[in-house]
């Protein structure tokens, strides 16, 4: 049996956000020295991008159907989070203070499964851009 060449594949979507860094542990003074300007409501025009990795299929020439991803990444990200206060008005970000690090690790929670769904494929990265210069990667990797 030959062996199947593995690639990534990766799709980058947009989006606009508003959100506010407060640690409801810390003072507001605290909060105000730790976060700076970014303790205030601002906003944000975002970029993610979901990597996927998995066999090229000799059938379809393709590791994953790059529609699919593009639809996995609009209904379960973009559809809930675009236009939004991410501190209140999206569900599965609830008690999560919407840092850039923080974002991208709830992404990976909502997006992984349902890539395990389609045959070997694995998603790897999930990198959000909070601007240009500012970016958050999180590729599924906790402490011991």
């Amino acid at each position: 049996m030959s062996q199947l060449p593995v690639v990534e594949i990766r799709r980058r979507e947009e989006f606009c956000a508003a959100h506010r860094l407060h640690a409801p542990n810390l003072s507001d003074g605290e909060n105000l020295a730790l976060y700076g300007p970014c303790n205030t409501l601002h906003g944000h025009n975002y970029s993610v991008e979901a990597t996927v990795r998995g066999p090229v299929e000799p059938g379809t020439g393709m590791v994953m159907n790059l529609t699919d991803l593009m639809r996995l990444l609009q209904e379960l990200l973009i559809g809930e989070v675009d236009h939004k206060y991410l501190n209140t008005d999206v569900p599965f970000l609830a008690d999560v203070i919407p840092t850039a690090e923080n974002l991208a690790v709830a992404f990976w929670n909502r997006l992984q499964p349902q890539i395990e769904t389609f045959k070997g494929c694995q998603l790897t990265r999930i990198r959000l851009y909070e601007s240009q210069n500012n970016v958050a990667e999180y590729c599924g990797l906790t402490t011991p």
